[in-house]
C-alpha cells in the first residue's frame, strides 16, 4: 500500500511536467512557423522596413564583414545581406527552418548559391521580443 502512495504521488507531480513538455515543442515550432512565414514574405517582397522590423541588432555577419548595427544599415545593406552570394528571395521560396537540437532557443534557414551549394545561413533567434534575425554566415568566407 505504501508503495501504491508513493508511485501515485509521484506520477502527481510528475506526470504533468512530461505531459506539458512536447507541448512547448510544438508550441516553439508553431511561433517558429508564423515568425518563418512573416520573414519569408517580407523578403520576397523586398519590404526593407518589415525585414528591418523582424531584425534585432546588431546582426553578425561572416568573418570580415561588418556587422549591421541598425535600422538605416540594414536598408542600405539589404542587397549584400539577401543577394549576395545566394538569392534570398528564391531561397526563401522553398526553404524551411532548421531547429538547432543544442539550443531550442535558434533555428536557421540556409540557401544555396548557382552552384548548388549552401553557402549561406541565416541565423534566427527567440528573444524577449519574439523571433528576430541576428545573424548571417557565409560558409565561403
Amino acid at each position: 500500500m505504501k508503495k501504491t502512495t508513493i508511485l501515485f504521488l509521484w506520477l502527481a507531480l510528475v506526470g504533468p511536467a512530461w505531459a506539458q513538455a512536447p507541448q512547448k515543442n510544438v508550441q516553439s515550432n508553431a511561433s517558429i512557423d508564423v515568425f518563418w512565414e512573416r520573414f519569408r514574405a517580407a523578403v520576397t517582397k523586398s519590404d526593407k522596413m518589415a525585414v528591418a522590423s523582424l531584425s534585432q541588432f546588431p546582426i553578425g555577419m561572416p568573418y570580415g564583414v561588418a556587422t549591421i548595427r541598425n535600422n538605416a544599415q540594414l536598408v542600405r545593406r539589404y542587397r549584400e545581406v539577401f543577394d549576395t552570394q545566394a538569392n534570398a528571395a528564391e531561397c526563401f521560396r522553398e526553404a524551411q527552418p532548421k531547429t538547432n537540437p543544442d539550443n531550442s532557443r535558434e533555428f536557421t534557414v540556409g540557401c544555396k548559391n548557382e552552384a548548388g551549394d549552401e553557402v549561406v545561413i541565416y541565423i534566427f533567434t527567440r528573444t524577449r521580443n519574439g523571433w528576430k534575425l541576428t545573424g548571417l554566415d557565409n560558409l565561403n568566407e
